[in-house]
């Protein structure tokens, strides 16, 4: 496993999001901490997963459907990027040790626990449901998760979010990590852990539309989006 290729696509990447967009980033360098982690987000596009490695601060080792996989081409792709697939249909205990073992080798682990694309209303960050698992993972790897949330990843999906104006407007918030109790019995403390993770989810919604300026989901709008700061508009990645 190497680190390699993941670091040319974000270095080959990184310059087409930076000179369309004006992202509100808050709370990134908490991804800077050392040692294993989950990275938990909602899952609203396919162009979520870019823009968390635009800005996140270390390396991210995605977990993926299987189908994804049956193409050879992006199978490599994703493969050389440290990805690995999930096999919804199959017992979990293979996707399990995997992950477990990405994260005993001091990995960052992305996962989006709600199992799919999901509209904003059906989102967990609305109230919806994620697919129980992620807590009793981080209990077993005794890791902390951190909360994510991204807000109009969606947007990329337009061919003229791409031009290089700035305008394209989205926004990524990091919550702090969330540690499990490692005296609790396992069951319930997994199922804690996981309602811990959305109620996260819906507070930093909130606090990142806040940040945004625009209306939570069926509120009306209030005002004109944010400026972001230059901090916004620099390179996440640090070394």
């Amino acid at each position: 496993m190497s680190d390699l290729f993941y670091n040319l696509v974000w270095h080959l990447g990184y310059p087409a999001f930076w000179v369309s967009s004006r992202p509100t980033i808050i709370n990134a360098q908490v991804t800077q901490r050392r040692g294993p982690y989950i990275l938990a987000a909602n899952h609203h596009s396919p162009y979520d997963i870019p823009l968390l490695m635009r800005h996140t601060r270390r390396n991210l080792d995605f977990l993926s459907i299987v189908e994804v996989f049956n193409n050879p081409l992006v199978a490599w792709f994703y493969g050389s990027m440290n990805a690995f697939p999930l096999d919804r249909s199959r017992p979990d205990a293979p996707t399990v040790r995997r992950i477990l073992d990405r994260l005993e080798w001091g990995r960052v682990v992305a996962m989006f626990p709600e199992g799919q694309f999901r509209s904003i209303d059906q989102s967990v960050v609305s109230g919806g449901s994620i697919q129980p698992g992620i807590g009793r993972i981080a209990i077993l790897a005794g890791v902390p998760i951190i909360p994510c949330v991204i807000v109009n990843s969606i947007a990329y999906s337009r061919l003229t979010s791409w031009l290089p104006l700035g305008r394209t407007r989205y926004g990524i918030i990091y919550g702090q990590p969330l540690e499990p109790d490692p005296h609790a019995d396992a069951r319930h403390a997994a199922a804690e852990l996981e309602q811990r993770l959305c109620l996260a989810f819906r507070q930093l919604y909130r606090q990142l539309l806040e940040a945004m300026r625009q209306p939570a989901h069926g509120e009306p709008a209030t005002g004109a989006l944010t400026t972001p700061t230059a901090e916004h508009r620099s390179s996440p990645r640090s070394g």
